[in-house]
């Protein structure tokens, strides 16, 4: 592992530098948003808990402020990047802050939401700045497709962190607070300000962890069974649940039957369920043989 330099990493004139020498201009579109600070992307290294013995993919490397701060600490980090500049100039930052780590290094250049598969050794570590309109697709794309990852921390808007780290019972708790426990354990590990970044955004960033269940949610119903229920249930939140699963069970009696044999009160919203009572809702109607449909509204992400 390298000792870290004081120019190992970029700061605000290195990251305007490259990105006026590669033509780069941060879009809203992409939601880019570079880290121009040093201390920042070693603080989430630290928060992330990275070994020298894991594997990390980051997604969303950019110019590579964070991708530089990972390699000096990880066994290996592979970047996806779907911007075809800055896809084609990272290798070259890497070569030129830390060339003997270079070889540890692998890019893939793609839309992270169609990655399936990585080069080199299974990731142990998911570490990334997210780009804030994609972040919670992206952020579950990862972590059904590589079942390896263990850790997870994500930078991602407050307003989404918060989201993603609701308990049951809260005011922002929804679809993305379900299904990502459903996968792991997750909290809130920290704020980051705006000035970190360039361009800074109008909105707060927030840290997420999220630590990968050791035991899997025991069902016999399948993921996609349980994430239909969680749809459904949020595609009309105000609703109770006898109602909001109506159309997803054929009939509101149905979905009440359904509750009952779950044991979750036909009167309960979903806001206020465990994902182990998602689960159990899909399981009793896979049981009974029901044929639930998903929901014809748009679903929040």
């Amino acid at each position: 592992m390298s000792s870290p330099s004081p120019d190992t990493l970029l700061g605000p004139a290195d990251i305007r530098e490259l990105a006026a020498a590669l033509g780069v201009r941060p879009t809203k579109q992409r939601g880019q948003n570079f880290v121009i600070d040093a201390n920042t992307v070693r603080k989430i290294v630290r928060t992330a808990g990275v070994r020298d013995d894991d594997v990390v993919v980051e997604v969303g490397p950019g110019l590579g402020s964070l991708t530089l701060a990972l390699l000096e600490t990880a066994d290996r980090v592979t970047a996806v990047e779907i911007d075809d500049v800055l896809a084609s100039a990272l290798p070259a930052t890497i070569a030129a802050r830390l060339p003997d780590r270079a070889d540890r290094f692998a890019l893939v250049h793609s839309d992270a939401m169609h990655v399936t598969e990585l080069p080199g050794p299974a990731p142990t570590a998911l570490v990334a700045n997210l780009p804030y309109n994609v972040a919670v697709p992206v952020l579950l794309h990862m972590l059904d497709t590589f079942p390896s990852i263990e850790r997870t921390l994500v930078m991602v808007q407050a307003e989404v962190a918060d989201r993603l780290a609701a308990p049951p019972g809260s005011k922002v708790y929804g679809v993305p607070s379900v299904k990502a426990n459903w996968y792991a354990e997750v909290k809130r590990a920290g704020s980051i300000g705006r000035n970190v970044f360039w361009p800074a955004p109008n909105v707060d960033s927030g840290l997420v962890a999220l630590t990968r269940r050791t035991e899997p949610i025991r069902t016999t119903a399948s993921k996609r069974e349980v994430f239909a229920v969680v749809d459904a249930a949020f595609a009309q939140r105000r609703k109770t649940l006898r109602a909001a699963l109506a159309g997803w069970a054929g009939s509101a009696a149905a979905a009440e039957t359904a509750l009952v044999a779950a044991g979750v009160s036909p009167q309960a919203r979903g806001e206020s369920l465990t994902v182990e009572e998602f689960a159990r809702i899909a399981e009793a109607a896979s049981s009974r043989g029901a044929t639930p449909q998903p929901p014809k509204e748009p679903v929040e992400q």
